[in-house]
């Protein structure tokens, strides 16, 4: 029986192909098995929703794989921590292609990790894309797992703390602490939101970090369907994490370096606003009780030490300062 999360009602759509010129590349001409429109047709139609690639996707592996030409603020990876052990937690992945994206970079590290994760019935299809090539061998083994994890599910979340803890590094200086945490399309039904914000504040609330270990970085990358929906989501997320979003400039074949823009904001021909942001959980908020009932959460309830009901600005700060439009 289908999950009803990713057979919505009157569920009506199609593969998404990328189109821009930068997505012909080698990566995109080996994932087309897994990722082309005739994987995404099969694969919506056993898994829903999380069986199509959707448009943030392919922004976010813009950010993560780009032209030199192309500088980013803030960059995906600070140059202090490149020589350090990196462990990306994807939430969410679907079919898995932002997740092998950040796993074609991270096995240049050898020492670096790729945890996709999805509900658990769609975590098969994590591991048909992301483990088998076109000739039927294992492929990324080595830095990519597959792990479920349900939106709002402390046990799932904290299972694959756990499991980070316990794995040595080759080099036998570094345990796994989650370094980065990757959203892609996430926002959108309303009745998601505070499951998905709880999730983010088990990943970066103790045990899942130490006071010894720095926050881990979050990447949204977001496309507005829906603002009015979509909304309730980034007014509780500022209360507990500082974010903004990320800018893009670019040197042309002159030379000549552009402006700063917002990334995305050149990719919108179909009117929707299409934003990564970059986010950390704000220190004081560590020690605020995180309300158990959702509604709570997303009123801002717990955040500020209080009881109250409260927002925050931020989203809607970025939206009349021009960043949105």
């Amino acid at each position: 029986m289908h999950n009803h999360v990713n057979f919505p009602e009157e569920l009506a759509i199609r593969p998404l192909l990328p189109r821009d010129a930068r997505s012909t590349c080698d990566f995109w001409d080996k994932q087309q098995l897994a990722f082309g429109a005739e994987a995404q047709r099969e694969g919506i139609e056993t898994y829903g929703i999380a069986g199509r690639v959707w448009e943030a996707a392919y922004l976010v592996n813009s950010y993560i794989d780009h032209p030199s030409t192309w500088e980013f603020d803030p960059p995906l990876i600070d140059k202090h921590l490149s020589r350090h052990k990196r462990v990306f937690l994807e939430l969410g992945s679907g079919t898995g292609i932002v997740a092998a994206k950040i796993a074609q970079a991270a096995a240049l590290s050898g020492r670096d990790l790729v945890i996709a994760t999805d509900l658990p019935e769609v975590c098969p299809l994590l591991e048909k894309n992301l483990f088998v090539t076109p000739k039927g061998d294992s492929a990324n083994t080595q830095v990519t797992l597959v792990r479920p994890l349900s939106w709002g599910s402390y046990d799932h979340a904290i299972n694959i703390v756990r499991e980070l803890k316990l794995v040595d590094d080759p080099s036998g200086h570094e345990h796994g602490c989650i370094t980065h945490i990757i959203c892609s399309d996430l926002v959108y039904f309303p009745e998601l939101l505070a499951p998905l914000l709880r999730t983010l504040l088990h990943l970066t609330s103790p045990p899942s970090i130490s006071i010894f270990e720095s926050q881990p970085r979050v990447i949204i990358s977001y496309k507005i369907r829906s603002l009015s929906k979509e909304t309730p989501f980034w007014l509780a997320f500022g209360l507990w994490f500082s974010f903004e979003p990320v800018i893009v400039r670019k040197t042309d074949a002159n030379n000549l370096l552009s402006e700063w823009q917002r990334f995305g904001s050149d990719i919108e021909g179909d009117g929707d606003l299409a934003f990564i942001f970059v986010a950390r959980r704000r220190p004081e908020s560590l020690n605020w009780t995180i309300p158990s009932e959702d509604i709570d959460l997303l009123g801002g309830v717990g955040a500020g030490g209080t009881c109250d009901k409260k927002s925050d600005e931020t989203f809607e700060t970025l939206l009349l300062m021009g960043l949105g439009v």
